[in-house]
């Protein structure tokens, strides 16, 4: 760990100059306590770093959770080993690729029975927060098991002893999208009104104890509990897919769930404080996590080791070394199939900037979390499913 002052320490051992810049901007502000820590994966955000765990009384920073509430990972281990998948991998990808809707923009035509239940419980949490989602997507319900482009992923992988899990990426879609994005513009409006100057507007706040305040406090907790219910649907199918491919039931061993862009309260050196995770994870004693590297490096199934300084969390993922725009400038088609070398995937140039080298080593990565988390198991992927 380095302290880089008082008010920002750091985890990271790959760091651009930049990126700890925007991070020293955000810890400057009056009312973070006791301090932000940036994650090893730390890397440039919109306002506040990616990787970075910030603290806040008083007041919240809409920017600073992101504009994918919620997003996150769920994992499922089966009881099935590696040397018992005998079937054609492509089929159980191209049956992936059926059963959940990928891509910006895409969506589900109709709903599942399970959707439609986790439909009207959020219908009915919505109802409670004092809101209607539709105000921000009409179609929000078909949205319920839909994954997404960018990062978001589906993969089967195997451990360290070759057994099978099934593995996923994904947040709170387009709703989630547009409630962060309004809050975000509530924000900066009131920065405006009230004459406030910030060092980066996207560090725009709101102040515990107004109306817009509560407003997204209530509406973030929704589209949370949205991308939670997004996860589950999702891995159901995939489930699914996986028993319809075997030809045999699968059993659940074990699901695990993490946020990795939200806000909860909690006891951090004697006060309660609002901890917004951007790119981390609760990494509390004994919390259990999931810690993805790029589409072709190894994942990571952790535990949490309580670590004070760093606010219990961990880092979420590799972290980007190019932005999407380098890396398609900078890398090849053929380098994407070197990389992803014996992984079962869509081979397209449309996943060109998610090529594994534009971000950082995920053992580097790891190595910086020593601290933070314990590793229970080491995934590889066998299959792969992005969307363009």
């Amino acid at each position: 760990m380095q302290q880089i002052n008082k008010r920002l320490l750091n985890w990271a051992s790959l760091i651009e100059p930049a990126t700890l810049a925007q991070a020293e901007k955000t810890a400057s502000l009056p009312f973070i306590f006791p301090h932000l820590a940036l994650m090893p994966d730390a890397h440039l955000g919109k306002g506040a770093t990616v990787g970075s765990v910030i603290p806040t009384l008083g007041a919240i920073i809409p920017a600073a959770v992101g504009v994918d509430i919620g997003c996150g990972m769920a994992a499922v281990r089966t009881q099935y080993r590696l040397d018992e998948l005998g079937g054609n991998l492509a089929e159980l990808r191209e049956m992936i690729e059926r059963a959940v809707p990928l891509s910006a923009g895409k969506y589900n035509t109709v709903l599942t029975d399970t959707a439609a239940e986790r439909v009207e419980q959020l219908t009915k949490l919505a109802e409670k927060a004092g809101f209607d989602p539709a105000r921000y997507a009409g179609n929000w319900p078909l949205q319920l098991g839909s994954l997404g482009s960018g990062n978001h992923f589906i993969e089967v992988t195997a451990d360290e002893e070759r057994g099978v899990w099934l593995f996923l990426h994904s947040g709170s879609r387009g709703v989630g999208n547009r409630i962060a994005s309004h809050h975000i513009r509530v924000a900066q409006e009131a920065m405006k009104r009230w004459w406030i100057r910030l060092p980066d507007d996207d560090l725009a706040y709101l102040v515990e104890g107004t109306d817009e305040f509560w407003a997204y406090i209530r509406e973030l907790r929704w589209a949370q509990e949205f991308a939670l219910a997004n996860r589950n649907e999702m891995m159901d199918r995939v489930v699914a897919c996986f028993a319809e491919w075997l030809g045999a039931p699968v059993e659940e061993l074990e699901r695990v769930q993490c946020h990795h862009n939200y806000t909860t309260q909690e006891y951090h050196f004697g006060k309660q404080v609002w901890l917004s995770r951007k790119g981390a994870i609760d990494a509390a004693e004994g919390v259990s996590g999931l810690i993805p590297g790029s589409m072709g490096d190894a994942s990571y199934v952790v535990v949490g080791k309580g670590n004070r300084l760093a606010l219990n969390s961990s880092p979420h993922g590799a972290g980007r070394r190019y932005s999407r725009s380098a890396a398609r400038k900078s890398f090849t088609r053929e380098q994407l199939r070197e990389a992803m070398a014996g992984i079962e995937y869509r081979d397209t140039d449309a996943f060109l900037d998610e090529i594994p080298q534009a971000y950082k080593p995920i053992d580097v990565v790891m190595r910086d979390a020593a601290d933070l988390v314990e590793v229970r198991h080491t995934l590889r992927q066998i299959v792969n499913v992005k969307g363009d």
